[in-house]
């Protein structure tokens, strides 16, 4: 098992980097306890994969120190870190059975062969494997190799982490719930810390009991489903987590008044200590605006409704910004305008897309 550090690390693919640009990931620090289940969450190019890679030991990093369970592992190999990885596409052996395939990370250790099969059953039945152990690989699902990949993983009793770089990438969505919550179970059972790298946030947020949201190369929040859903951090997660995103809207602050547009929001709280200068937003999740007919609140025209069945998404328009609002099923959306009108305790404040507390 294994509790992963991550002490002042940062990375770049230049020699001399000279630009923030040019960092795959800006400076960082980290602790991940032994056991825990971490999803690494972001865009295309946000740095997961590269931070993944350092982690396994694909990649060096430019800077600072990763640390297992105390012990500097910044420039041990990768064979030497006792952590297995499951990639984006399963890599089995087609001319191997399912048992042979679970088998091989033992027989390259010379484990005793007693051993070694008392190992591969526990694991096949872990998985539900077991009816397939006897077969060729070749003939097998994605989703079942992916399993396969995962089991190799798991079949060493010495393995302190797993690493997966978005797993179910080629997995058909009705199966993806099904993998993934047997993920999660195993997990439940081994007790060993897994990384789940996904640009899907609700890959993300079912599977990891702590979530680390990347953007351009930095952390920009690591939380609690919960956690990033009610106090976001920073506007990208604020965006990025939920469906639809937050709203965020450029303001003026002034005590416990926000400017937006040409209306004025109330905040709950003064922000007299706000640092001066820079540039301030406001972030209100879509769920915690109100529709109404009229009213003190947000006038806004309706551009569009989305009726997805339990909720319908209000998509309006308000001094030529767009920002959305969540209704109720049942409820009825004025054709013409509306109000839209905020839970002030729910309004977030941003400077420089940071959450000012």
């Amino acid at each position: 098992m294994a509790r992963i550090e991550l002490e002042n690390l940062a990375h770049s693919y230049f020699v001399n980097p000279q630009h923030p640009w040019q960092w795959a990931l800006k400076p960082m620090n980290m602790s991940w306890k032994q056991g825990g289940a971490y999803a690494l969450l972001g865009p295309s190019g946000c740095g997961k994969t590269t931070l993944l890679n350092v982690i396994s030991g694909l990649v060096t990093p430019s800077h600072g120190k990763i640390l297992f369970d105390g012990r500097d592992v910044s420039h041990i190999p990768t064979e030497a870190r006792n952590i297995a990885q499951v990639f984006q596409f399963p890599v089995v052996y087609d001319t191997m059975t399912v048992a042979e395939n679970l088998a091989f990370p033992l027989q390259n250790r010379g484990v005793a062969k007693d051993v070694m099969a008392s190992r591969v059953r526990q694991v096949a039945h872990m998985l539900g494997l077991e009816p397939l152990l006897g077969r060729r690989a070749r003939g097998l699902t994605a989703d079942l190799k992916q399993k396969v990949s995962l089991g190799r993983g798991l079949v060493r009793s010495d393995v302190g982490a797993i690493l997966f770089d978005e797993p179910l990438t080629v997995i058909d969505p009705h199966l993806k719930w099904q993998l993934r919550a047997q993920i999660r179970r195993v997990h439940a059972e081994t007790d060993v810390t897994m990384i789940y790298v996904t640009h899907d946030q609700t890959e993300a947020l079912t599977f990891a009991d702590h979530v680390v949201v990347m953007y351009q190369g930095e952390v920009v929040q690591v939380g609690t489903p919960q956690e990033l859903f009610d106090k976001p951090a920073h506007t990208f997660v604020g965006y990025f987590i939920g469906s639809p995103g937050m709203n965020v809207l450029p303001a003026e602050l002034d005590g416990n008044q926000a400017r937006v547009g040409s209306h004025v929001l109330s905040l709950s709280t003064r922000f007299d200590g706000a640092a001066p200068g820079g540039t301030y937003e406001i972030g209100i999740r879509p769920e915690h605006l109100k529709v109404a007919r009229n009213g003190p609140g947000l006038p806004a025209a309706v551009r569009r409704v989305d009726d997805i069945g339990r909720i319908k998404i209000v998509h309006c328009e308000m001094d030529g910004m767009a920002i959305s609002a969540v209704t109720g099923e049942d409820d009825e959306v004025p054709s013409d305008g509306v109000v839209l009108v905020p839970e002030s305790t729910r309004i977030h404040l941003y400077r420089n897309s940071h959450r000012v507390e």
